[in-house]
């Protein structure tokens, strides 16, 4: 299970030790990253909003690391679009927090046998978005970028962004001013109205 939230680990816990084995937790993207390559779980339960690595750029990295794990995101984000990108590309399950505990179990139950699970709460939302083209974006960020604003729409300054990725504080500037160079961003404000909108943090 992956989520910035002690008490929302710990209670996800008590509810789900009586069927399931709780093989590891983590509390940001990168831990849980490693702690699933090397305890090779047959689901991971994961949060969207999470520091330093969010949900979405995690769960993509692990379907690809650990292929064999089926991925359930567990979230507060009622938006049926964003379901529709993580179901696309990497999800095996979408749950709100709000969802009953009964509907977290069947989904655990549910992707195991290979299916895919979608809360009840976004069903025809979610239908809607799958019958839909998707609008294909000109310019997209590449995953490194990705990685340089979400840590600075985070609040940490070049050189901690630089430290966490192990690079240069020059790199993650250089990084920072191609991003407004190439999205038309004039403010540090901007930039972090930007990340909002590429759903790299819920808040800023």
């Amino acid at each position: 299970m992956a989520d910035d939230h002690t008490l929302v680990v710990e209670a996800l816990t008590k509810l789900l030790e009586p069927q399931f084995e709780i093989v590891g937790t983590a509390a940001d993207g990168r831990a849980l990253l490693e702690k699933a390559v090397q305890l090779q779980p047959d689901v991971v339960l994961l949060d969207l909003s999470m520091p330093i690595l969010n949900g979405f750029e995690a769960g993509e990295r692990l379907k690809k690391l650990v292929p064999r794990a089926k991925l359930i995101v567990l979230t507060m984000t009622e938006d049926a679009e964003v379901a529709a990108d993580v179901l696309h590309s990497w999800a095996s399950g979408f749950l709100l927090k709000k969802s009953a505990s009964a509907e977290l179990v069947k989904s655990i139950q549910e992707v195991l046998r290979g299916k895919t699970f979608v809360t009840s709460y976004l069903a025809q939302n979610l239908l809607d978005q799958f019958v839909r083209d998707p609008q294909q974006r000109a310019k997209s960020l590449t995953a490194r970028q990705r990685e340089v604003l979400q840590l600075l729409a985070e609040g940490r300054t070049m050189k901690e962004a630089a430290d966490l990725l192990n690079v240069s504080a020059r790199t993650v500037a250089f990084h920072k001013y191609k991003i407004m160079e190439e999205f038309e961003l004039k403010t540090n404000s901007d930039l972090l109205r930007f990340a909002m909108k590429e759903r790299l943090v819920t808040r800023v």
